[in-house]
């Protein structure tokens, strides 16, 4: 969402419908707890969250949606996006592999990536250690996503003929888009949604 006096005003009657809903009375505190929590998303995911959470059959339905109840309707849980994560970054190994630079559509890939030493060096393991790769991969994802950190990552994730060309002065050849091209683009620009800029390249363990 925006910072927008108007959108502001639209979330903050969103809350107070809900709350009216499951008759409960909330505070401009909390009102501003929830907009804190919820900014990254837009406003019609959230309102959609928000209906879901009052036609569930569930217990939790009975009760006011917390935070998180909405963040899971909207991103699914943390292992599952860990998991799904995983799935592009092995089909892309696989299919596009390590030779050339890479673009996925969700910056936070780019991030643990480079945490485990870089693009290249991922796609030189052998088949033997994917399965600890994958776990190591999936906890690193997850510790991101429980602890919402916004971190610095690579617009590119640097392959081995660029590697080799830009140390030797030989011209750089374009990144392979992974995923929804938009959303790749917008990684590529350093604007991904919900993660800081990305001001430098970081190819290697920090």
């Amino acid at each position: 969402m925006t910072e927008s006096p108007e959108e502001k005003k639209r979330f903050a009657s969103l809350i107070v419908g809900i709350s009216d809903y499951y008759r409960r009375e909330i505070s401009k505190v909390a009102i501003q707890i929830y907009w804190e929590g919820l900014r990254q998303f837009d406003y019609e995911s959230i309102e959609r969250a928000m209906w879901q959470h009052t036609q569930s059959t569930d217990e939790a339905g009975k009760w006011m949606p917390q935070i998180s109840d909405l963040k899971i309707m909207m991103q699914g849980r943390t292992q599952d996006q860990a998991a799904l994560a995983w799935s592009k970054v092995n089909l892309a190994v696989r299919q596009v592999g390590p030779i050339v630079d890479v673009v996925f559509d969700d910056a936070l890939i780019h991030r643990v990536i480079a945490d485990m030493g870089g693009w290249a060096a991922l796609g030189l393991k052998e088949e033997k250690e994917w399965t600890f790769i994958a776990k190591e991969f999936e906890n690193r994802y997850r510790g991101y996503k429980m602890s919402d950190q916004k971190p610095e990552y690579p617009k590119t994730l640097i392959g081995m003929a660029n590697a080799h060309n830009g140390a030797s002065g030989l011209a750089i050849q374009g990144p392979r888009l992974v995923g929804n091209r938009e959303l790749c683009l917008q990684v590529l620009r350093g604007q991904a949604l919900g993660l800081g800029n990305a001001t430098r390249q970081l190819e290697g363990p920090q």
